[in-house]
């Protein structure tokens, strides 16, 4: 496995393998990351990795500073996976001095996360577009827990005619149900074991869905019910909308997108599932 931290010399190695995929992360890896891994070594045989913990994404009041971070441990568990390249490039290689340029998505980024989150989406639309750009990958990997933020990735390599396919893996879950997460070692005890609310929300949702039910209405006022119902749960919001354009959907015609946000107390979770009369096996 070989560490690079320039664009200069991701970009000289890139041109070493005929096929290659792409997972970008932010680091403190789990096995969520990890998982994505493995479906790109499978489609690609060669796959680089990209830590770097994007400043453009946080807010001013978010948890920049304290997002978790671990290096060696990253590299360690990316080397046991079979990782071929993985891009650890410093802020200001991504974003040097005099560096003014920012891509912003449209209708899709502008509800759920981002209207929770000013301006999120802009940073994660630029470094991704910078990523594409440095490392040229074939596919690139995302995992469908960040379900908005895969849509707005679609809409980005769409676009902007990005030579590359999309590829979003399965969320990977804790034995409870929750959506593995970095931010998951925020949790105290007590909030931890109050988490996997949003996973008992979704599956309800799913099985009303599975039932019969299609109201949009029904469908979120039954997640924010079973939300209500957890103490530590301070609900953000909920979610039935269509997975491509993120309009709130009515009635749910074929496929929808169930997701919700819920604090715990400075710490916030986010999960969704896809209902759909498919089989689909992206939660």
């Amino acid at each position: 496995m070989k560490r690079i931290e320039t664009i200069a010399e991701m970009r000289a190695v890139r041109s070493t393998f005929p096929r290659l995929g792409l997972v970008p992360t932010m680091g403190f890896l789990h096995n969520g990351h990890l998982s994505l891994v493995a479906l790109a070594k499978k489609d690609c045989g060669a796959v680089a990795v990209s830590i770097f913990v994007n400043p453009t994404q946080f807010g001013a009041n978010e948890d920049l500073a304290r997002y978790p971070r671990d290096m060696p441990r990253d590299l360690s568990l990316l080397e046991d996976a079979g990782v071929d390249i993985v891009f650890t490039p410093a802020s200001e290689i991504i974003y040097p001095t005099g560096f003014a340029t920012r891509i912003e998505i449209g209708a899709i980024a502008q509800v759920l996360e981002g209207a929770a989150r000013c301006g999120h989406f802009s940073g994660v639309a630029t470094v991704v577009a910078k990523l594409l750009n440095i490392v040229q990958p074939d596919r690139a990997y995302f995992g469908q827990k960040d379900g908005q933020q895969c849509a707005v990735i679609r809409q980005l390599a769409h676009d902007l005619n990005f030579p590359v396919e999309i590829v979003v893996g399965a969320t990977v879950r804790e034995g409870d149900g929750l959506a593995m997460s970095s931010r998951d070692v925020y949790l105290t005890a007590s909030q931890r074991a109050a988490a996997p609310i949003l996973f008992k929300a979704l599956t309800e949702v799913r099985r009303l869905f599975q039932s019969g039910e299609h109201n949009g209405d029904v469908l979120r006022a039954a997640m924010r019910a079973i939300i209500d119902t957890e103490p530590l749960a301070e609900l953000d919001y909920v979610s039935v909308a269509d997975p491509q354009t993120l309009v709130e959907c009515t009635m749910v015609s074929t496929v929808a997108m169930a997701s919700v946000a819920v604090h715990f107390g400075s710490t916030r979770l986010i999960d969704n599932f896809i209902l759909s009369n498919a089989v689909l096996p992206i939660d």
